[in-house]
């Protein structure tokens, strides 16, 4: 029982920040293509634009920082994962030659302060 109520808390929390995400990128001029984009590999929380580039974010939320500021829970599988589905979705909307980023966004829940870390690592996009 313990388990799913902390789960159910975790993803209200996930889409909390997801939301203050959205609202960020959106008041700062960018596009959102797709959210919570998911293939067979796993998933992109938000695939946006700025009318140049094709930009995957992953969106990590943290009520304090006890475990860590947000951005360090991108490791090098999720960074693989992100790169895999990015490339899924390059080949689904033949998006074949549009520059790519992946950038990170930290959402602090307790203030609702959001940092965005633009091109926060390079993808192992293989298209």
């Amino acid at each position: 029982m313990f388990g799913k109520s902390r789960k159910k808390r975790v993803n209200a929390h996930g889409k909390g920040g997801e939301d203050l995400a959205v609202k960020y990128l959106e008041t700062h001029g960018y596009r959102v293509l797709d959210r919570n984009y998911t293939t067979n590999v796993g998933e992109v929380d938000i695939f946006a634009t700025d009318e140049r580039t094709l930009i995957a974010v992953e969106v990590k939320s943290r009520l304090s920082l006890e475990y860590g500021a947000p951005a360090e829970a991108v490791g090098h599988d999720k960074i693989k994962k992100i790169s895999q589905v990015t490339a899924q979705y390059i080949k689904q909307f033949r998006l074949f030659g549009v520059p790519v980023r992946c950038d990170v966004i930290e959402v602090y829940l307790t203030d609702r302060k959001v940092n965005h870390i633009v091109n926060a690592f390079d993808s192992f996009i293989n298209y």
